[in-house]
């Protein structure tokens, strides 16, 4: 198994790495943390690079890229993090489209995705937060030749910038349908959620009309199917740009330990301190080596559930703990704004439960196992 990086793939990291440092400098990103809006400009030059369409094949505008190609990219935006919906749209909803779409769906809908014309967000879980069919209780019903969809999504990420959005709902035969939805048209309402977390709203749907030709798939199979192959492709890219916010966790803590001096000489020679790092370390190279396997599993068309569940759980707690262990590292400073630590502590809760949190993950790979 040979995880090291193409030629290809490196130019394209550094291709990402100028675009960062140019576009979205510590400066830029904590601005959009305070409540900055995201400039168009920005979106605009961040799809002029196709990272939008890396994973969309060249038939339908995009890059074809593999999902090597995709992670390499999404690695580097992780080292910001960089915010916005590239995942959500980039890569989760093509990745739906993809995977269940109508001919007819992946044709207008993913090339206007991958020159990001377009901005899909996907609306999921509720207020009763979990990670299953049976969650979805969100109500479509047949109205004549349309669907009328009636109630509320929590926790969506990034609807606020979305154009339109694939909602998880309940159709009448029971089964979970997938359903296309102009974001700004009558019936839809979406507010921001404030708090620990980055890029959640709220998504209010009331008697919003929608045609038939809506449901992904044309209701051919059921939308869960659907969701749960695309997640076994979107879950890799999440991981991979985890363990970007992990790189450079231990980057700043490294640099902060040999230039913070206390009882004159750099904090970093104090055990304590170097124990703090050491786990950074450790949860790094755990959160890399699972995330690569599950890539690798995926490209080279092998069986890849159990190595793609074992990364989720366990780049999303290296994540987590590894920002706890930075901030033991960093102590005062680490909660200023303007520092950028926040930046990662904020991004690792956020991503800790989207797509299934660490438990959901083991419970999903102990299946996989037949445990």
């Amino acid at each position: 198994m040979d995880l090291t990086l193409t030629e290809q793939q490196k130019m394209l990291q550094s291709a990402v790495h100028e675009l960062r440092n140019h576009d979205y400098t510590k400066e830029a990103i904590v601005a959009l943390d305070a409540g900055t809006q995201l400039p168009d400009l920005l979106w605009d030059r961040l799809a002029s690079t196709g990272i939008l369409g890396s994973l969309i094949p060249e038939d339908y505008g995009g890059a074809g890229g593999s999902l090597m190609d995709t992670a390499v990219i999404y690695e580097e935006l992780g080292q910001g993090p960089v915010p916005g919906p590239h995942f959500s749209s980039g890569v989760l909803s093509a990745l739906v489209l993809l995977e269940g779409g109508t001919e007819e769906q992946k044709a207008s809908l993913l090339p206007e995705i991958a020159s990001g014309e377009r901005v899909f967000a996907m609306a999921i879980t509720e207020e009763d937060y979990g990670w299953g069919p049976e969650f979805v209780r969100l109500v479509a019903r047949e109205r004549g030749s349309d669907y009328s969809l009636d109630g509320t999504k929590m926790y969506v990420h990034d609807a606020t910038e979305a154009t339109d959005l694939i909602v998880a709902c309940r159709l009448d035969n029971g089964t979970v349908g997938l359903m296309l939805v102009d974001a700004r048209r009558g019936g839809v309402a979406i507010r921001s959620l404030l708090g620990f977390a980055t890029g959640l709203c709220e998504v209010g749907l009331a008697d919003a009309s929608v045609p038939r030709s809506a449901l992904v798939g044309g209701g051919r199979e059921d939308g869960w199917g659907i969701l749960q192959r695309a997640l076994l492709k979107a879950l890799p890219v999440q991981c991979a740009y985890q363990v970007g916010g992990l790189a450079q966790v231990l980057e700043m803590s490294m640099a902060y330990s040999q230039t913070r001096h206390q009882f004159q000489q750099p904090i970093g020679r104090f055990q304590r301190v170097q124990d703090h790092i050491i786990d950074i370390v450790n949860h790094l190279d755990a959160a890399r080596w699972t995330t690569y396997e599950a890539l690798w599993t995926i490209d080279t068309r092998r069986d890849s559930a159990a190595s793609v569940h074992t990364a989720a759980a366990v780049a999303s707690e290296a994540y987590y703990f590894a920002c706890n262990s930075a901030h033991d590292v960093h102590a005062g400073i680490g909660i200023v704004r303007e520092y950028g630590l926040t930046l990662h502590t904020k991004m690792s809760r956020t991503l800790y439960d989207y797509l299934g949190g660490p438990r959901y993950h083991r419970k999903k790979l102990a299946a996989a196992l037949d445990l």
